[in-house]
């Protein structure tokens, strides 16, 4: 048995689960996230409230998708209540965002500004000009847009200046050494 497909998903006040055949809906204060559960795969409530995910066998692609499915489910649940956040960082000398509207514009170094435009459901937060988040209901999406501000400006090797992850530590190369 999968260790975390047969953990049940709480689901607190003020979060509504419509199970629909394979079609999962979660409505909460924050949204509403839709997903359609793999075919092997069952969702089903029980009487005090918190959803189980099945399988029917244990077959190899039933055993994947079990954990993967209940996993999913949980992210939509805690994405309506409480939402997810990327937090990024700039390092380097005159790297630097800004908010425009709800957008952020990016100056890394290049002869242009970057601009980067909001997606649907995404919000960008700025703190300082080095400091900024990527924050949304749905965790996929929210990981995906950051992966892809980091990738503008990956940090570099040599001398760390880029986008990173807060917290993230890059591996510094020595460099040539004169003679």
């Amino acid at each position: 048995m999968s260790r975390i497909g047969k953990l049940p998903i709480e689901v607190p006040a003020g979060v509504d689960v419509t199970i629909d055949g394979q079609r999962v809906t979660v409505k909460g204060p924050k949204g509403t996230l839709e997903h359609m559960v793999a075919e092997p795969i069952s969702v089903s409530r029980a009487d005090d409230g918190v959803l189980q995910v099945q399988r029917p066998d244990d077959e190899r692609e039933s055993r994947a998708l079990h954990g993967l499915s209940r996993t999913l489910v949980a992210n939509m649940v805690t994405g309506v209540t409480a939402g997810y956040a990327k937090n990024l960082e700039i390092v380097g000398t005159g790297y630097r965002v800004t908010a425009k509207g709800s957008n952020l514009e990016f100056a890394l170094g290049f002869s242009h500004p970057v601009l980067v435009e909001a997606p649907d459901g995404i919000a960008f937060k700025v703190e300082t000009p080095t400091r900024f988040s990527v924050e949304g209901i749905d965790k996929q999406k929210v990981g995906e847009v950051a992966a892809n501000i980091r990738k503008l400006r990956k940090p570099d090797p040599y001398k760390g200046k880029g986008v990173r992850y807060q917290g993230e530590v890059v591996r510094r190369k020595a460099g040539k050494t004169g003679k």
